[in-house]
């Protein structure tokens, strides 16, 4: 089988587009493929991060996967700070990465901004290190969203590179950007993405553990436009609408035909606010049951991952 890695950071509480955008693709992916998921800590610590608080979040990721659907008897789940080879491929394959292909990666610039030469390496190299993940586990797809497709095709470059050099067989990994949902945007401002850098500004985003009336309040009080037509378009002034549909659509697994035409007769945008709130909160709730489950047996999540850990070392140990 076709191999597949991916991960999310533990920082901070996790939101609606790194579920839609991610979690519930890998769910339905374990059923075709060969999975592999990781808690990235190590990419984590690019900027400050609490140990205690570091080590909590990684806890709540797991148990987030799992209420999710990740299932550790077909999925290999593991914290990637736990195999020693992701950071001694990194330096390997950092002898073998061109200053000017670093230079060329638009996060470094987004995320360092004006104090470019306050920026710590870590997050220089990043991609780097996102690359020695990828290819440490003989990875053919990786599941990202547009934001993080430079980066696999920089871990692409470093692969044809190095097999180039020395004959080797690193696999050429592909990205897979999914169809629909890998661009979850702001609810206060749908053209920003849903980040966890805003999850502190009340409304922006939907955190997956979230009350529904949280849930509610932030999905009345999205932006959307000053018309009143529910259609689904590329226009900037209607991305707020789009933004709304686009969540239905991935929930419900609905075409764009089927929404519109479930819509045609709605008073409004007050209609669709209410139908997108349902359908998230119905989503959600059985997983924030599970998850609190998970939770309540932090013994078992730290076995689940030292389990995960294992299987990835064997793996990535053999490769480099």
């Amino acid at each position: 089988m076709n191999r597949i890695f991916s991960g999310v950071q533990p920082t901070g509480n996790l939101h609606l587009g790194n579920y839609l955008g991610a979690i519930k693709n890998w769910v339905s992916l374990q059923k075709d493929f060969e999975c592999i998921f990781c808690i990235v800590d190590l990419h984590a610590i690019t900027i400050k991060q609490d140990p205690k608080e570091l080590e909590n979040n990684t806890l709540e990721v797991t148990a987030a996967y799992l209420a999710s659907g990740i299932d550790p008897e077909k999925t290999i789940i593991f914290n990637q700070s736990a195999v020693s080879a992701h950071t001694e491929l990194t330096w390997l394959l950092s002898c073998f990465t061109p200053i000017g292909w670093l230079n060329r990666m638009t996060q470094f610039k987004e995320k360092a901004g004006k104090k470019k030469d306050n920026a710590v390496l870590g997050l220089y190299s990043y991609p780097v290190l996102m690359a020695s993940d990828i290819l440490l586990f003989h990875t053919h797809i990786v599941p990202v969203g547009a934001d993080q497709k430079q980066h696999v095709e920089l871990a692409r470059d470093i692969a044809l590179r190095f097999n180039s050099l020395y004959d080797s067989d690193l696999i050429v990994p592909e990205p897979v950007i999914p169809a629909v949902g890998a661009r979850v945007m702001g609810l206060d401002n749908p053209l920003v993405k849903m980040s966890k850098t805003y999850s502190n500004v009340r409304g922006h985003a939907i955190g997956l553990l979230d009350e529904d009336k949280e849930i509610d309040r932030s999905i009345k009080r999205a932006v959307t436009d000053s018309g009143n037509e529910i259609r689904f378009s590329d226009a900037i002034e209607s991305a707020g609408v789009n933004n709304l549909l686009s969540i239905y659509r991935v929930i419900t697994q609905k075409t764009e035909i089927e929404i519109e035409s479930e819509f045609a007769n709605a008073r409004g945008y007050g209609d669709l606010k209410k139908r997108v709130s349902e359908v998230i909160i119905e989503e959600l709730n059985p997983i924030k049951d599970k998850y609190n489950r998970l939770m309540s047996d932090v013994g078992e999540l730290d076995r689940l991952l030292s389990s995960g850990a294992q299987k990835a070392e064997e793996i990535s140990r053999a490769r480099l």
